[in-house]
């Protein structure tokens, strides 16, 4: 029973094109290597280590910059202590109608009285602006290291100026050490964010969220095991590329820099339309679709490969209309909008750049991971 479902998940039939099976992808020539499937799952101890180093680098070198920019922590305003009202805020953080009233009868008190103690509660478990800027300084950090790293490798192949050269004696292409590190810490980065998310604060958009992280790490995954990864890197680079952008202009954002926050708001705008509804669509998503189907033909892990992208693809419209929208908002009023990705419980004054980016992410990033200027990222 076990052998017949290991055959039907690792079906050559499925997997790889015609005529090629996983033993001639386990066999290279001398001299050259071949992507096996089985070195991604080295990306959950290193997604421990980058989670890791986060922490590391959140501590020792985030939070003195901090300092420095005279960021405080901030002590929120504490709730009244309360068992009842503690026990059912750890089941449910926002009660509806029917239970407020039954509280209220419970300890003779007013209904919203009871909502106010709920609002003061959730606001405690907000992170402050302090946490929030450490955390865009690390995912700043990441995406610039990897965005460096990926151009510099990209830019001397050949690949990158000709697409058609991603499909070119596919799926026997070798694989580089530069191409096996740069997809392993992606996929480790992308675990992290993955389980991260379960831990920081919630954001209107989770789901979302989950749903890029989820179509992420399965595209890294079977791009890798399938040897695309040709046209796997140039989309990890290019989703990388606007993240900096943004991360940046949250991190001024939580030092009051206005004027700065509003130019990498801009650039974030303009780097994520260039590289994310022209260069992944037109010039990517155009090649894996087109291209590969002229020179290698399709199978049919391809089509489920090509419809992940175009998941993703759906995930940039909707997030560049929602940056849009905020933007067009804070033209037109002249005024600080507030985030159509705000927290869970928004306290009453919320920290907000004049333009601020509801999407993220961190992010393919993507992802990335896109995010708005007042919460947490992720996003690729």
């Amino acid at each position: 029973m076990t052998s017949f479902i290991s055959a039907w998940i690792w079906s050559e039939r499925f997997w790889l094109p015609e005529n090629v099976t996983w033993a001639d992808l386990e066999h290279p020539p001398p001299g050259v290597e071949y992507p096996r499937l089985w070195d991604m799952l080295y990306a959950f101890p290193l997604a421990a280590v980058v989670y890791f180093l986060r922490l590391l680098f959140e501590r020792l070198v985030a939070k003195p910059c901090a300092h420095i920019l005279q960021i405080q922590a901030g002590v929120p305003r504490q709730a009244q202590p309360n068992a009842i009202l503690e026990r059912l805020y750890q089941s449910k953080a926002s009660p509806d109608e029917k239970q407020l009233e039954g509280l209220s009868k419970q300890l003779d008190w007013d209904v919203r009285k009871i909502q106010r103690w709920f609002r003061v509660r959730r606001n405690q478990d907000r992170p402050s602006t302090q946490k929030k800027f450490c955390e865009s300084m690390w995912r700043f950090t990441f995406y610039l290291a990897i965005f460096i790293y990926g151009i510099n490798h990209l830019w001397s192949t050949s690949w990158m100026w000709d697409t058609r050269e991603c499909w070119q004696n596919y799926p026997f292409q070798p694989l580089s050490p530069e191409q096996h590190s740069y997809y392993l810490v992606e996929l480790a980065f992308y675990w992290s964010l993955m389980f991260s998310q379960f831990i920081d604060i919630k954001r209107k958009d989770f789901m979302i969220m989950l749903v890029h992280h989820l179509a992420t790490i399965l595209l890294i995954t079977f791009s890798y095991g399938n040897n695309m990864i040709r046209a796997g890197s140039m989309v990890m680079c290019v989703h990388d590329a606007s993240d900096i952008f943004l991360e940046a202009a949250k991190m001024a954002n939580y030092a009051k820099y206005q004027r700065l926050c509003d130019g990498l708001f801009v650039l974030f705008s303009i780097s994520f339309f260039i590289c994310r509804l022209v260069i992944f669509p037109f010039w990517i998503i155009h090649s894996v679709l087109v291209e590969s189907w002229e020179i290698a033909g399709p199978y049919r892990a391809w089509w489920m490969l090509n419809g992940l992208l175009l998941v993703l693809q759906c995930l940039h419209i909707i997030w560049f209309y929602l940056i849009m929208g905020i933007a067009i908002k804070a033209i037109f009023r002249g005024k600080v909008v507030k985030d159509n990705r705000s927290d869970v419980e928004s306290s009453s004054e919320e920290e907000i750049c004049s333009s601020t980016d509801p999407s993220r992410n961190q992010t393919l990033k993507g992802s990335s991971r896109t995010s708005n200027l007042n919460g947490e990222a992720h996003d690729h």
